[in-house]
Formats: C-alpha cells, structure tokens, sequence
C-alpha cells in the first residue's frame, strides 16, 4: 500500500470548518477517503509469444538469430506493440521516428512493419559493425554515429547496460 491522502475535518464551536490530510485529535472525521489508483504498467511485460511467427520470418528474411532479435524486442519494449519511449521511439523494436521511410514502415504500430524495419536496421547495424554485435547493439541503441566516435560501445550507462540486457535475454531465448 502506498501513501494516501484522505482529507479530514472537523467543525468547531462557532461552525468553522477545519480541514486537514493530518489530523491531529480524534475530533477530526474522514470528509473524503481517496480511492487508490492501481499504477499504470508502464513496463507491464506483454505476451512474449505472441510475436514468434513474425520474429522468425524477419530473423530468417535479414539473416539474424531469432533469439537476438526476440531479446531486443524484450528490452526495447517488453512486447508491447503501442511503446512510445520519452525520446519518440516507437512500437516493438522502438523506431525513431527519422527511420520510419528508410525502413519502408507505413505504421510503426503495426508488429510486422515495426518488426521487419527493426530486423533490417539491426542488420544494416551488424554491417556497418563487421558483424561486431556489441557494437551493433551498441548503434541500435545510441545510433551508429555515436559508436564511430568512439570506436567502442560509448561510455553511457544506459548503452551499456542495454548491450548487456540484449545478450543476456539473448541467452535465455536461445533454442537449448
């Protein structure tokens, strides 16, 4: 249970209505109770399942490992087709907005335009990387231009620890 703020009052002699979120005598009675709102999921995991038929079929068409690119959508936007993140990436694979015409993505919103679009730039980014994966994840996250300058993953938490959570989920994907 969090923190509430029921509301209090209590009516004194001459009529004055005293309110408060604290009180402090047992004169005070509850006005208002508030209703607890249950938090939004914003991170809420949705059916990790759900996408395999298409996440194979983009693994297969741009040549990656159906694991990885599973992974990535887990850590992108723990499958949720709607995801909008605070910088504007959107859908499953989290496409900026800028990528959507070069990916040919007609609705980012779509699981099979945003799944493919995110395969094929992830492929363009283990390219451009000599198959580095590290560094792919790296350009896939930060943008290719960031890892150019400095020849390694960059030196941002939030990249870094997303390469680790990509192989790690990797990992658990993986076909035993």
């Amino acid at each position: 249970p969090g923190a509430r703020a029921d509301i209090f009052v209590y009516v004194d002699r001459h009529g004055v209505m005293h309110f408060t979120n604290t009180p402090t005598s047992d004169r005070y009675r509850v006005y208002l109770r508030e209703t607890p709102k249950r938090p939004p999921p914003s991170k809420a995991l949705h059916d990790q399942s759900g996408y395999d038929d298409v996440i194979l079929e983009a693994a297969q068409r741009h040549g990656i490992a159906f694991s990885l690119l599973k992974a990535l959508i887990h850590v992108e936007s723990y499958f949720n087709p709607k995801a909008v993140s605070k910088k504007g990436a959107l859908g499953l694979c989290q496409i900026m907005p800028q990528n959507l015409q070069f990916l040919n993505i007609n609705d980012p919103f779509d699981p099979w335009e945003n799944i493919m679009g995110g395969a094929r730039y992830l492929q363009l980014m283990l390219d451009r990387f000599g198959g580095e994966l590290h560094l792919a994840l790296a350009a896939y996250n930060a943008g290719p231009s960031m890892v150019e300058k400095y020849s390694a993953i960059p030196p941002f938490p939030e990249t870094q620890q997303y390469v680790q959570k990509v192989l790690k989920y990797q990992r658990v994907y993986k076909p035993s």
